[in-house]
């Protein structure tokens, strides 16, 4: 049976019936972040820098409830809506994962929950 986390300290609860992240076969699922601030609930302001910060923060603090770090991602997902922003995306997200290159696929889509501008998705393998 697969085994869930939910309430990770600092990062945002589930806006909805999901669980932040689920374990099967060694492999642990996040479901996708968006930039929420844990404390508020909300969007973080100041545009896609901020917002992709946020994100990847919020994955951390999925990761680390689940025993995890960067490392151990195996895929991510990255959804955002202007593709435009790509090299500031990229570069943030390069320092996060460092030495770890997952592999990745990037989209662009036409909007996201809760008028975030990013949403990233993770597997992760212990």
């Amino acid at each position: 049976m697969p085994r869930t986390f939910n309430e990770a300290p600092n990062a945002p609860s589930a806006i909805g019936p999901y669980s932040q992240a689920v374990e099967a076969n060694g492999f642990v699922f996040l479901s996708g972040q968006i930039p929420l601030d844990p404390g508020s609930g909300t969007i973080v302001p100041g545009g896609i820098e901020a917002q992709t910060k946020q994100v990847l923060e919020n994955i951390k603090a999925v990761l680390a409830h689940a025993g995890l770090t960067f490392s151990n991602v195996v895929k991510t997902t990255i959804f955002m809506t202007d593709l435009a922003h790509f090299q500031i995306v990229n570069g943030l997200y390069e320092n996060a994962f460092r030495d770890a290159k997952p592999a990745r696929s990037t989209v662009q889509v036409a909007a996201l929950p809760k008028g975030a501008m990013i949403e990233i998705e993770v597997v992760a393998n212990r």
